[in-house]
């Protein structure tokens, strides 16, 4: 099971912390990402890290304004945005994957997500 929180209403310009918690069995093989649909769009990575490693991964339009880190003791991996703009706007899942992939039907394993809303 993978359970996201964080989510909320921000500002824009604002910053939040996604977590995400993988529970039920051992992931520790695993890569754990995020993904986001926004209002009538379609479902997009954003990004992924490693539940036992360093390897992680992030999509362009996060880059320079995200963090992607992990606690291996707890199978967390938390995701934390700053400079927040309202096309940041949508529901925010995390997901299990055993490959090093930013393609959605590679993942596995689907949490519910957590709605960020980001007003301007």
């Amino acid at each position: 099971q993978l359970q996201a929180s964080g989510g909320g209403l921000v500002q824009a310009g604002g910053s939040l912390r996604l977590s995400c918690t993988a529970s039920g069995r051992t992931f520790s093989t695993y890569y754990m990402g995020w993904f986001r649909r926004a209002p009538g769009k379609e479902l997009e990575f954003v990004a992924a890290h490693g539940l036992s490693g360093g390897i992680k991964w992030s999509a362009d339009f996060v880059k320079g304004r995200s963090t992607i880190s992990r606690d291996a003791a707890k199978n967390m991996v938390y995701l934390e945005m700053n400079n927040l703009k309202p096309e940041d706007t949508a529901v925010y899942y995390c997901a299990i994957t055993r490959k090093i992939t930013t393609t959605t039907r590679d993942y596995e394993y689907w949490g519910r997500g957590t709605l960020v809303t980001v007003s301007s």
